[in-house]
């Protein structure tokens, strides 16, 4: 991560933190040579980092570039800095929350509006077409017959009953108008209400990778940055070379768009998911076991006069525990800030 700091003089500078700075000033103190880094953008493809090098834009690349064999017929990687898999990550499943009114959300409030009207007018129609041929509305005052004529409709309209019965043509016409009401309406209320159920409880459904493949979260739910190891993965072991997912151009659209609800689930380096989960979004978690090992190294362009003495260091710092240490820094240990949606960063 980049941040910026006061000096000793009261003069702001950008200073590097994290994983990969913590490793550089661990080569420098055992080499001793002086860096010149170069971040570059977050929207760079690693595909373009190995051409950069390849292309003498840098003598050594330093991040979480996965080393694969297509890439080494371009370049030389290092001795592995960093054991890494692949991880899926989603948001977490909240806690479950009884909501009493739940039933009502399987229609919108402006049909819910739209029913009450039907039934209000369809009880008015029935008081007028009635009232002076039904021995039951006859008698009583004009408010009691339009209330006993609303209640004759809702009645149709729950199946509980009704307190009279219509005589006339017009009357039977407005009940079956009101039974076919009821007809389309329960269809619609069950169906809306049963599909509301099954999203409820198909969240979070997943165990791990073996279920992706088996297709319980759809494939264009599926978030993947273009140019990384995910997504050889995916299109080698999944799709069979199809890219039906979605395509982000970088890490941080990915985790935004995952909390956003575009997608439902990512696929990510294990480190970055643990730094991420661990650090930053305590309302996303990493699912199931690690998947498609490999490692992380330093990519350098082939035949670089300096490959063996940077290999040895690094199995330097490796046998004496070094960066496991530097792992457990940056990477397993929790610190979590206030929850919150997404990062701008």
């Amino acid at each position: 991560m980049v941040t910026n700091v006061v000096g000793e003089f009261g003069q702001n500078k950008t200073v590097l933190l994290g994983y990969i700075p913590d490793l550089i000033k661990l080569l420098q103190n055992k080499i001793g040579f002086i860096p010149n880094i170069t971040l570059v953008p977050s929207n760079q493809t690693y595909s373009g980092l190995i051409q950069s090098v390849v292309n003498g834009d840098y003598d050594i690349v330093i991040g979480d570039v996965t080393e694969n064999s297509i890439r080494r017929e371009l370049v030389t990687f290092s001795y592995p800095i960093f054991d890494n898999s692949l991880r899926i990550v989603m948001r977490k499943t909240p806690d479950i929350i009884i909501d009493l009114q739940s039933f009502l959300k399987s229609f919108s409030r402006n049909l819910w509006l739209l029913v009450l009207f039907a039934v209000i007018y369809a009880g008015l129609l029935i008081c007028l077409i009635e009232r002076n041929n039904n021995e039951t509305l006859r008698n009583r005052s004009k408010l009691s017959q339009l209330t006993m004529s609303i209640w004759y409709s809702f009645g149709n309209l729950v199946g509980y009953g009704v307190d009279f019965h219509v005589n006339t043509a017009a009357g039977r016409l407005v009940t079956a108008s009101l039974y076919m009401l009821i007809l389309i309406l329960v269809a619609t209320f069950t169906a809306n209400l049963a599909s509301n159920l099954t999203i409820l409880k198909s969240k979070n459904i997943i165990s791990g990778i073996d279920d992706i493949k088996s297709g319980k979260i759809p494939f264009n739910r599926i978030g993947i940055r273009v140019g990384t190891a995910s997504e050889d993965y995916y299109l080698r072991e999944i799709s069979a070379n199809t890219r039906n997912y979605y395509e982000f151009e970088s890490e941080q659209k990915l985790y935004n768009n995952l909390l956003d609800g575009v997608v439902d689930t990512i696929f990510i380096d294990a480190g970055i998911a643990e730094y991420y989960t661990n650090n930053i979004y305590r309302n996303l978690t990493i699912v199931g076991e690690e998947f498609d090992k490999g490692v992380y190294g330093i990519v350098s362009r082939k035949h670089w006069l300096y490959d063996e003495d940077l290999d040895v260091n690094i199995l330097s710092l490796r046998e004496s525990g070094k960066l496991d240490d530097l792992r457990e820094t940056w990477f397993q240990k929790k610190g979590c800030p206030n929850i919150y949606e997404r990062s701008t960063a």
